[in-house]
């Protein structure tokens, strides 16, 4: 279930200090659902409201606004000029209304964002809650709460992470509020929340900073400068990401498992080292010495090289999780 792009990566994974995740698609599932509707415009009808929301979150590739046009199920509603936020959200033109439908964070931009629906906010966003709204020029028309679930295995990573000493810390696009809230399910160390994109590879360079190499973990274009500027990037199920790690099987609990296999890796290169010099020093001082034999020359040629394949095939025996049996031929 790994893919490691290049052997230095396999050497440089031993050498990791923090591991940055994204939290939509890598420490939860990444299949949020919409689980409350608020409707706060009234001069306006529910089911246009709807449809409007509906077919702006159609556009959209963001697991939010696919949970959103899922629920929804959008109409034919054409959309003009229609743009990503990134970071942020959509905006486009419906009849005669420009309407965004975006994240906290763009509501505040544009001042629409008043001290009624903050307190619905944080309300749903305590929960672990993303939260979506709807808006046209006036104010905001609609809150849509969507909630995702951690990976069944995401406590299971953190904790091997922190058996290896590695530092986990979350970054996300999300309020601070609802990153916190995931990050405490998943005993994440670290949470931070209303990251855009620029603000992930500013994180990642601080961290790198404070704590040494740091490997950046996400499945989205909005990870894509933090990937980039980590020592190592890991992609989550995505084989044609341009990272040094891919997660071909999506399951968090292959990062501590890369982590262990470089520095298992770094052991045994150093023995087969030490191993394979050693024998032909010592067989080199019996030449000199005349006491070698023939029978000691290929010892410290052809068993020397048995010797550390032997060794180095010992990396098979890394333990498997326990829904990946290990395998045995022969």
């Amino acid at each position: 279930g790994i893919l490691i792009k290049g052997g230095i990566y396999l050497e440089d994974a031993r050498k990791l200090k923090v591991i940055a995740l994204d939290k939509t698609g890598t420490i939860t599932e990444g299949k949020p659902k919409l689980v409350a509707t608020e409707i706060l415009d009234q001069t306006v009808s529910e089911k246009v409201i709807l449809e409007w929301a509906g077919s702006l979150a159609a556009l959209s590739n963001h697991p939010v606004s696919k949970a959103i046009s899922t629920a929804l199920a959008p109409s034919a509603t054409v959309v003009d000029h229609f743009m990503a936020l990134p970071g942020r959200g959509v905006q486009g033109r419906i009849g005669n209304q420009d309407l965004i439908l975006g994240n906290h964070r763009l509501i505040e931009e544009r001042k629409l964002c008043g001290p009624a629906i903050e307190a619905r906010l944080v309300e749903h966003e305590s929960q672990g809650r993303t939260m979506t709204l709807l808006a046209n020029e006036s104010g905001v028309l609609a809150i849509f709460a969507v909630a995702d679930t951690i990976k069944p295995h995401a406590r299971e990573a953190i904790s091997a992470l922190h058996t290896l000493g590695v530092k986990a810390v979350m970054l996300s696009g999300d309020n601070q509020a609802t990153a916190q809230a995931v990050a405490a399910q998943a005993n994440v160390d670290d949470a931070r929340g209303n990251l855009l994109p620029d603000d992930k590879l500013k994180a990642i360079e601080a961290l790198q900073k404070e704590f040494g190499p740091t490997a950046m973990t996400g499945d989205g274009i909005n990870d894509a400068p933090a990937l980039a500027r980590a020592d190592i990037g890991i992609a989550m199920g995505a084989a044609g990401t341009d990272t040094a790690i891919v997660i071909m099987n999506d399951d968090l609990r292959r990062i501590p498992e890369a982590i262990r296999l470089s520095r298992t890796t770094h052991r045994v290169l150093w023995q087969n080292i030490i191993l394979a010099l050693g024998i032909k020093a010592i067989f080199l001082v019996l030449a000199l010495l005349g006491s070698a034999t023939m029978w000691m020359a290929v010892f410290a040629d052809m068993g020397a090289s048995l010797l550390v394949v032997s060794n180095g095939l010992r990396l098979l025996r890394l333990g498997q999780p326990d829904d990946q049996p290990t395998k045995v031929h022969g």
